[in-house]
C-alpha cells in the first residue's frame, strides 16, 4: 500500500507539473509546434528511464487540446523531418551526427547550437503546411461541426437518404418475386 501511495503521488506530481507547464505554454503562445518524437526508439536507448518519466504522449495531448481550447495554433512536425541537421541559414543537410555533440559548423559559414537550430527548422516547418524544405505538418485534429458529423435524431431531415439505390426507391419490396 505504502508502495502505491508513492507511484501514485508522483503521477499526481508529473500530471500537475504537465498541466501547469502546458497551459503556461498555450497561454504565452500564439502558435505551438512540436516534433513528433519515436518514443518508442528513444525508450531503447540509455535514457529510457527518462524518456518514459517524462511523458511525452500525454504533454503533447495536453498542448493540443488546450491550444483547441484557447484558439492558438498547434501542429505536429513529422518525426523524420531532420530538424537538427538541417541548417537553419541555408537548408543544407549535413549527415548524422551523435548526440553528444551539441553545436556544428555549416560550410555556409554559419555556427548552429544544435537545439537553437532544431527549434528554428521546426518553427519554419509549422508555419508552412509543407514547405519548401519538405516537412510534413499535420495539423491539430478538430471537431467536425454538428451538422457534417452524423445525423441527428433532432436535424430536419430525420430519414436517410436511399437516392441511388435502386432497390430501395418508390416503396418496392426487394424480397418481391
Amino acid at each position: 500500500m505504502k508502495v502505491a501511495r508513492a507511484h501514485a503521488r508522483v503521477v499526481d506530481t508529473r500530471r500537475d507539473w504537465q498541466h501547469k507547464l502546458s497551459t503556461a505554454i498555450i497561454r504565452d503562445n500564439q502558435a505551438v509546434y512540436v516534433e513528433d518524437l519515436c518514443v518508442i526508439g528513444l525508450g531503447r536507448t540509455r535514457l529510457a528511464k527518462s524518456v518514459h518519466d517524462a511523458g511525452w504522449a500525454s504533454f503533447t495531448r495536453m498542448l493540443e487540446y488546450k491550444a483547441a481550447r484557447y484558439g492558438r495554433t498547434f501542429g505536429r512536425v513529422d518525426r523524420f523531418f531532420p530538424s537538427t541537421r538541417m541548417c537553419s541559414d541555408c537548408g543544407q543537410i549535413n549527415s548524422k551526427t551523435a548526440l553528444d555533440v551539441r553545436a556544428w559548423d555549416c560550410p555556409c559559414g554559419s555556427h548552429h547550437d544544435r537545439d537553437v537550430n532544431a527549434a528554428i527548422n521546426i518553427k519554419a516547418a509549422g508555419q508552412a503546411d509543407f514547405n519548401d524544405r519538405g516537412a510534413q505538418v499535420r495539423p491539430a485534429a478538430m471537431l467536425a461541426p454538428r451538422g457534417e458529423a452524423v445525423t441527428h435524431p433532432d436535424a430536419a431531415c430525420s430519414t436517410r437518404s436511399v437516392e441511388g439505390i435502386s432497390a430501395l426507391k418508390g416503396g418496392e419490396d426487394v424480397n418481391a418475386p
